[in-house]
C-alpha cells in the first residue's frame, strides 16, 4: 500500500514538473528570466523567501516541541488540550489577517511576516509532537522504567525515536506551508517570490507571475523531498522498518 502511494506521488510530481516546463516555454518565461537582471533579481526574491522561512520555522520548531514535550509529561498532560487550543489560534484566522494583526504591532518588513509565519507554522509540530508521544505504546516505557532509566533518559531514547515519524510529519506539513505562505509576506514589504506573484497579477503578465509561482511550488517540493531524506537520517532504522517507512 505505501509502495503505491509513494508510486502515485511521484507520478503526480512528474506531471506537475512536466506542466512547469510547458507553462515556462508558452509564457514566456524564458525570455524573461534571460535578461540578468531580471534572473538576478529572482535569485535575491528567492534569498529572501528562503530566509523568512529558515527563520520562521526554527522558532516555531522550537516552540512546538517544547510544548510537545512539556504538556505530555505526567504533571502537566491535563493542561495539553487548553494549550493546544490556544496555539491553534492562529489557523482559525486566515492568513491575510494574521499578516495584517502582525503588521498593527510589529511594523511592515521581516518581523510582521517572521511572525506570521511562526503562528501558522507551530500548530502542526506542536499536535504532532503530543500525538506522537502519546502513541508510543506504555510497555516500552515501563519497560524502560524497569531496567532503572530516569525520566529524561527515556524521554530522549525512548518516547522521542519512537514519536519521531509523527513529528516529522507535523514538520513536513508546516514547512510546506510556510512556503506557501511567505508569498503572502510581500503585502507587507517583506519581499520574496510573492512580489513577482502580486506584481505579474496587477500586471497582467504570466511570465513574471510564473517567475514566482513556479520557484515557490518547486521549493516548496524540494522542502518535501528533503523531510523524506531527513526522516532516513534521523529515524532508527529498525523503526523505520516497524512503521513500514524504507
Amino acid at each position: 500500500m505505501n509502495s503505491a502511494i509513494r508510486n502515485i506521488y511521484r507520478l503526480i510530481i512528474i506531471v506537475f514538473l512536466l506542466a512547469c516546463v510547458i507553462l515556462t516555454v508558452r509564457s514566456g518565461l524564458i525570455e524573461y528570466l534571460s535578461d540578468p537582471n531580471e534572473i538576478l533579481y529572482t535569485i535575491r526574491l528567492v534569498g529572501q523567501h528562503v530566509n523568512m522561512v529558515i527563520v520562521s520555522m526554527a522558532i516555531a520548531t522550537t516552540l512546538g516541541l517544547s510544548i510537545g514535550i512539556i504538556f505530555t509529561r505526567p504533571r502537566l498532560k491535563r493542561f495539553s488540550g487548553i494549550i493546544m487550543y490556544i496555539v491553534g489560534l492562529g489557523q482559525t484566522v486566515p492568513s491575510l489577517a494574521v499578516i495584517a494583526i502582525a503588521m498593527s504591532f510589529l511594523g511592515i518588513g521581516f518581523k510582521a511576516a517572521v511572525f506570521a509565519l511562526f503562528t501558522y507554522s507551530i500548530l502542526p509540530i506542536a499536535r504532532n509532537t503530543i500525538a506522537g508521544i502519546r502513541s508510543v505504546p506504555p510497555w516500552i516505557i515501563d519497560a524502560a522504567k524497569g531496567m532503572g532509566m530516569p525520566g529524561l533518559q527515556i524521554l530522549f531514547q525512548v518516547e522521542i525515536p519512537n514519536a519521531m515519524k509523527v513529528i516529522l510529519t507535523g514538520f513536513r506539513v508546516a514547512l510546506v506551508i510556510n512556503i506557501g505562505t511567505a508569498a503572502l509576506a510581500f503585502l507587507i514589504g517583506a519581499g520574496g517570490l510573492g512580489e513577482h506573484i502580486f506584481t505579474g497579477i496587477d500586471l497582467m503578465r504570466s511570465d513574471k507571475l510564473l517567475a514566482g509561482a513556479i520557484p515557490t511550488a518547486l521549493l516548496a517540493l524540494l522542502a518535501d523531498y528533503m523531510c523524506e531524506l531527513l526522516g532516513l537520517i534521523i529515524i532508527p532504522r529498525g523503526l523505520r522498518l516497524t512503521q513500514g517507512v524504507r
